[in-house]
């Protein structure tokens, strides 16, 4: 059967679940799902609670789980961040998919969410394949002018090995590396995140797991995106800081 997938958008409910009335709320539930973060609450039963209590569909979820992080979580984060205007001269190690696909879903005028730890995540996702769509080629080398742009040393970029079609992405990344003159390097590994949270260098993504783990990361990813033009909306559901939660 064809693949009949042509952008990484949105989901024909998203102008709904992600309008001006739903982000106050979304908001809230952030936090709140934050709160219970940092008090030891398992992800399942703290998102359960969360959204049960505002009754949020499965898309508004997964965005507020994306958007949410305990606070020894990002203080993590905020100490092992690398600003991005100091990055020349390293070698950035790249979240593939995590990053690419990002990208395609913003010029395809996905919903993107900023989250409380500063990254911008879409909800995107590859389901053991990846395919190809009109804004791949487009993404690339948006990527590939704002590394060049950083002044960087090297993109080592790592793929899941298991996803369909990853061989056939490597071979097009290197095809426009080469035209370009970009110093890429392309990975497909088993798995990819812990390769991108244990080696030295900088990490790329915007994966929580990676950022919890990773010795110094860098929001390349929020670079890109707001580089396009027209430059996306995003979405802030971080802006919640001193705020009162509703669970005790």
């Amino acid at each position: 059967m064809p693949h009949k997938q042509h952008h990484r958008g949105k989901h024909p409910e998203d102008a709904r679940l992600f309008s001006k009335k739903w982000i106050p709320i979304l908001r809230e539930a952030a936090a709140d799902l934050s709160f219970l973060f940092s008090r030891g609450y398992s992800e399942k039963s703290a998102l359960k609670l969360v959204g049960d209590h505002y009754q949020l569909d499965q898309r508004q979820r997964r965005g507020v789980l994306g958007a949410a992080c305990s606070e020894a979580s990002l203080e993590y984060r905020q100490a092992h961040v690398l600003e991005t205007n100091g990055l020349a001269g390293q070698t950035l190690r790249i979240d593939g998919y995590n990053i690419l696909i990002s990208v395609e879903s913003a010029m395809a005028g996905g919903i993107l969410l900023r989250g409380r730890d500063g990254c911008i995540r879409d909800l995107a996702s590859v389901h053991g394949s990846y395919h190809k769509v009109e804004e791949t080629l487009g993404a690339i080398h948006a990527l590939g002018r704002t590394l060049e742009r950083l002044n960087i040393a090297m993109a080592h970029w790592y793929f899941d090995a298991p996803v369909s079609n990853s061989g056939r992405l490597k071979a097009l990344l290197y095809e426009e590396a080469e035209k370009f003159g970009w110093n890429w390097h392309i990975e497909l590994d088993h798995n990819p995140d812990k390769i991108l949270a244990e080696s030295d260098g900088v990490a790329v993504t915007s994966d929580g797991w990676i950022l919890d783990r990773a010795s110094n990361w860098a929001n390349v990813g929020e670079v890109v995106t707001c580089s396009l033009e027209p430059r996306p909306e995003v979405i802030d559901l971080g802006s919640f800081e001193g705020r009162t939660a509703h669970f005790p």
